[in-house]
């Protein structure tokens, strides 16, 4: 095959082809400096130019030009913007679900139906037979049209024991204790249950998800923080020794009343009896007492009975009758029979 000669004609036609491109263009400044021009074939020839649109780095718009034989006039045959050897290219197309990733679902999203979902498979038909159809739909709770298959099974244990409700988690290392242990675990039926279980535990980061048996956290029930002294230095106590605070006894106070054997003239016997009796009323001031001359008539001396004898301690009574006149005293009776 022959190589095509140059046209002339179409490599001129570089303003035409400037004028295509930034008619495709958003803006004309998305159009930049020319690059060159390439023999496509036979009258027909391509111009480049770079891009200068955002995200495009790397790019060219590519125009192509054309004329029929013997002509002197260039068409534009077609505009494109294609990648250069440099240039940022998207990442190859995946199907949505190869793309598709957990938490992708919003709210209002809904997935296509997939027939051939190699994770499921049919569930059960009714045999006839009450004690195997009962143990398959209520024990089992295989009465649904599908049913997880042993992939699916597979897959979920892998997933949720090597995520973190998994014994790998940073939470589940420095635990005390592990799930299975914890009052707070809601174990799960079928095979499933063997390995996991639903935390019910408000306190607990994992409360209301499938966690592992052997997985762990700070709010397991049987578990405890060890005391931790206090962080700060226990300062001197102040005191103050000049003020006196009076605390009232509101508690009733027993008074043992067994008969003691004590001197009442002992010190600490008298103080005893006065903090357990109420505070008396100070006495009041002794009134003087006026002593008068008192005057009595001389008894009459019983028969056979012996003079009085004279009082140890001379009283007041004496000196009176030391007062009074021999003379003027009455005879006493005489005592002769």
């Amino acid at each position: 095959m022959a190589t095509a000669t140059k046209d002339a004609v179409l490599l001129s036609a570089v303003d035409l082809a400037r004028a295509a491109a930034v008619e495709l263009a958003e803006s004309p400044d998305d159009v930049g400096e020319y690059l060159g021009a390439v023999t496509e074939g036979e009258r027909l020839v391509s111009h480049r130019f770079a891009s200068a649109a955002r995200g495009y780095r790397g790019w060219a718009w590519t125009v192509t030009v054309a004329r029929v034989p013997r002509g002197r006039t260039a068409t534009v045959c077609e505009a494109v913007l294609l990648p250069g050897d440099d240039a940022i290219l998207a990442q190859e197309w995946v199907p949505w679900s190869e793309r598709l990733r957990p938490g992708d679902i919003g709210p209002g999203d809904v997935l296509p139906f997939r027939a051939d979902d190699p994770r499921l498979e049919p569930g059960w038909t009714p045999s006839g037979d009450p004690e195997v159809d009962e143990v398959a739909i209520d024990e089992l709770a295989l009465a649904r049209t599908r049913v997880l298959s042993p992939q699916g099974i597979a897959e979920a244990a892998e997933r949720w024991y090597r995520g973190p409700q998994g014994p790998t988690a940073a939470g589940a290392v420095s635990a005390a204790a592990a799930c299975t242990t914890c009052a707070f675990l809601v174990p799960l039926q079928g095979t499933l249950g063997t390995l996991f279980g639903v935390c019910a535990n408000e306190w607990s980061p994992d409360d209301g998800k499938v966690v592992s048996l052997d997985h762990g956290c700070g709010a397991h029930s049987e578990t405890d923080v060890e005391p931790h002294p206090t962080d700060w230095p226990a300062s001197e106590p102040g005191l103050d020794e000049l003020e006196v605070e009076i605390v009232p006894n509101t508690e009733p106070v027993e008074i043992d009343h067994a008969v003691v054997d004590v001197d009442a003239s002992d010190d600490a016997f008298a103080e005893a009896v006065a903090m357990d009796q109420p505070a008396a009323a100070e006495p009041a001031a002794a009134e003087p007492v006026v002593t008068e001359p008192v005057v009595t008539e001389p008894a009459v001396a019983e028969p056979a009975a012996a003079e009085p004898a004279a009082a140890e301690d001379e009283g007041p009574a004496a000196t009176l009758f030391d007062e009074v006149p021999v003379d003027d005293a009455p005879d006493a009776p005489s005592t002769e029979r």
